[in-house]
């Protein structure tokens, strides 16, 4: 592995400008973020995302509260730890794509009372096709809190950035958000390279100050985080 680079300072002055007419009328602009919190485009060039839950196409089926717009919100210091695993990936056709980032406790909320209404199960077979709705908590693949409400913890994936397989995923065993047992980073029923895939994940991203969860190769804490007690609910916009 290379040596961990020093960081240069930065200095990013993020605006946003983006009205819409829309029959004369102006969308209004989003709010601002909040002073510790970055878009992580912003910070780390070239970084790809798939932010399901501004879309119909997650574990609930639809669009979730407090997702506005597809954007990557993290804290400055997630997204500059990011920006160094996307450094030390690209000079092997590598890069980052995140599913999701910061997200609001009000998301959270939706996610309570989805889980809750056990007659709801109309993404099971892609989402959580060998468990019981109704264990969903107590498996804990829901919970009333969720560490991406304090800003510092990111669900992602490595893609190609080179070639035919240009933005394509590596192979990880399971899609994002898959409810089991083959999510587990430690999963040895996959294939070689699928475990090997998420093995360079972990490895990266540990390199550079994240900590892995034991039940989902994607999702990652950075260790230190800055706002360790706090869950934020501003909307993602």
């Amino acid at each position: 592995m290379p040596l961990k680079r020093p960081l240069k300072s930065l200095l990013v002055a993020t605006t946003l400008v983006c009205l819409t007419a829309t029959g004369g009328t102006a969308e209004p602009l989003p709010a601002r973020l909040p002073e510790a919190f970055v878009y992580c485009e912003a910070l780390v060039p070239g970084i790809g995302s798939d932010l399901r839950y501004a879309t119909a196409h997650n574990f609930v089926g639809a669009p979730i509260d407090g997702y506005r717009r597809p954007r990557c919100i993290l804290t400055r210091q997630a997204a500059l730890a990011l920006k160094e695993v996307q450094e030390e990936l690209r000079p092997f056709g590598l890069g980052l794509k995140v599913f999701d980032a910061y997200r609001p406790q009000r998301a959270v909320d939706h996610f309570v009372r989805w889980a809750n209404k056990l007659g709801d199960t109309r993404t099971k077979a892609e989402f959580y096709p060998g468990v019981d709705k109704g264990k969903l908590f107590q498996e804990d693949y829901i919970a009333a809190r969720s560490g991406h409400s304090r800003g510092s913890t990111v669900d992602l994936t490595i893609v190609s950035l080179v070639g035919e397989a240009a933005g394509g995923e590596l192979e990880m065993g399971t899609g994002f958000d898959f409810f089991g047992p083959e999510s587990w980073p430690e999963q040895r029923a996959m294939t070689a390279q699928q475990r090997a895939n998420r093995l360079l994940l972990q490895v990266v991203m540990k390199k550079h100050g994240f900590r892995p969860y034991a039940k989902e190769w994607w999702h990652f804490t950075l260790e230190g985080e800055p706002f360790p007690t706090t869950y934020f609910d501003f909307p993602v916009e």
